[in-house]
């Protein structure tokens, strides 16, 4: 089968820095009719700026076609599919983009009066209801803008429950195929983190878990399904093991969307679950934003929350201060607030069947994609997976391919490359998250462009080591871009 690789024009384009001449502008003003003396009445002479020097001087259609070629090189969700692994990057249905630039959304101003923002605070109290019953938790908050943040939010507000009740304690259990911001967020709540290692199958060891656990221990952090792709079998009893001992559950709801709609974390036993309203409920974010990282507590936290939060008395909504025992804020106001309601706009259209077969396509995607390409990668754990599968480059070692020219090559067939090089318990790792998002025509135009670089890596393994060959640059010195980078224009 054919890929859908690169053809066509792609322009060459310089940076807008060295385009223009000067005088030559892209706009057309009316005269000014108000005096200098209006306008310095109204803006203080300090705060005026009268030029712009160092900023380039070009005309509209050099600045369109400028912007225009530049995302011509850009790779988007609209190009094709992103196999991210732990990232969830799926197609975001443009009805929901429609609702987030409805003007009542889209030109509040987050310091409007209650009464006047009624319509906004309704949407965020039915949010949190939503996404409260979906986690099988009681309380949500939709502060936090990223699923970092999420995470430091949830560990936050489980020191304060530790810290009421006379014991902050010290330690948290973090697996060894844990998201990789996990750690960061306890040590930054100050704890000590203490890693948890995996078992043979891939997943965490109740036996483990009952040898660490004692009265320091405050929490212990489990993504589920794992980063592997894996379910963690023994979470019941992993989480009872942890209350015993008077410790908490968080959970990384990054991967929520394998098992959305068809079972619960709060059900499983966590008490703090993060969810990536970006990457399981419908906005893009690809180059880094935007995000929205709700948190969902169990009742005994619900204290802790981060003020405010939207309350209702009768027919009114309001945003409620008075939390004695609240971490405070953790971001000035909630969110992104256009991502909370694309992700109210997507729960609404699809309800509670929809988000079921999101699941339920989401995790049959990653099966076929697994058995397809079994034949041609080595696949460390290949079992029955969840949403996504990790595949390394064993076999193509002893060609001298590695897992990064794989990635590389893959941009030649036309597709993004998958995460590669974790989680860092796997060498040379592959994860592949095909997501719900995928038809089974594109994943057999997947499918087909990996085979045929594990057939190149045998026949002709320099066509692989040398990749990319079409894509708008070769390979980068990537340790010195980031070491050394370039961040702005010099004349």
């Amino acid at each position: 089968m054919a890929g859908i690789g690169t053809s066509g024009l792609i322009l060459e384009e310089g940076l807008i820095f060295e385009k223009g001449s000067s005088g030559r502008v892209g706009y057309s003003l009316p005269p000014l009719d108000v005096p200098q003396k209006g306008i310095d009445t109204l803006i203080p002479p300090s705060l005026q700026r009268m030029d712009l020097e160092g900023l380039p001087e070009v005309s509209e259609v050099e600045v369109v076609r400028h912007f225009v070629r530049l995302s011509q090189w850009n790779y988007s969700i609209a190009s094709g599919p992103y196999p991210l692994g732990s990232c969830t990057m799926k197609y975001n249905p443009r009805v929901n983009e429609r609702v987030a630039r409805l003007p009542g959304f889209s030109q509040i101003h987050p310091l409007q009066p209650e009464e006047l923002s009624q319509g906004a605070l309704f949407l965020m109290y039915e949010l949190e209801r939503y996404l409260a019953e979906i986690s099988g938790l009681d309380r949500v908050t939709l502060q936090p803008a990223a699923g970092a943040q999420g995470e430091l939010t949830g560990m936050m507000m489980i020191r304060a429950y530790h810290t009421a009740q006379g014991n902050p304690r010290r330690i948290v259990l973090v697996p060894d195929s844990a998201h990789g911001t996990n750690p960061s967020s306890s040590a930054l709540s100050g704890y000590q983190v203490q890693a948890l290692p995996s078992n043979d199958r891939g997943l965490i060891d109740p036996a483990q878990v009952r040898k660490l656990m004692n009265d320091k221990v405050a929490a212990i952090m489990i993504t589920n399904p794992n980063t592997l792709g894996l379910f963690e079998e023994e979470i019941c009893r992993i989480c009872e093991i942890v209350h015993s001992h008077g410790g908490l559950v968080y959970g990384d709801g990054a991967n929520l969307n394998a098992i959305l709609g068809i079972t619960r974390p709060g059900d499983m036993g966590f008490d703090v679950l993060h969810l990536n309203l970006h990457k399981t409920f419908s906005t893009p974010h690809g180059g880094g934003g935007p995000g929205a990282g709700p948190v969902a507590v169990r009742a005994i936290l619900a204290p802790f929350l981060p003020i405010p939060v939207v309350n209702k008395e009768g027919d009114r909504l309001r945003l409620n201060y008075d939390l004695p025992r609240s971490i405070g804020k953790v971001r000035a106001f909630h969110a992104n607030f256009a991502v909370l309601v694309r992700a109210y706009a997507y729960i609404l259209s699809l309800g509670a069947a929809g988000l079921k077969r999101i699941g339920q396509m989401a995790t049959l995607n990653a099966n076929y994609l697994r058995r397809q390409v079994e034949s041609s990668f080595h696949i460390p754990f290949n079992r029955l997976c969840k949403h996504e599968f990790v595949a390394t480059d064993e076999r193509q070692q002893d060609k001298g391919v590695k897992t990064l020219d794989i990635a590389k090559r893959l941009m030649d067939k036309g597709f993004h490359p998958p995460t590669i090089y974790f989680p860092l318990i796997v060498p040379g790792a592959l994860m592949i998250e095909p997501t719900e998002s995928e038809s089974k025509e594109s994943l057999d135009q997947f499918i087909s462009a990996l085979k045929e670089i594990a057939e190149e890596a045998e026949r002709d393994p320099s066509q692989v080591t040398s990749a990319p060959h079409l894509t708008k640059v070769s390979r980068l010195d990537e340790v010195r871009a980031a070491r050394e980078p370039i961040l702005r224009w010099k004349g």
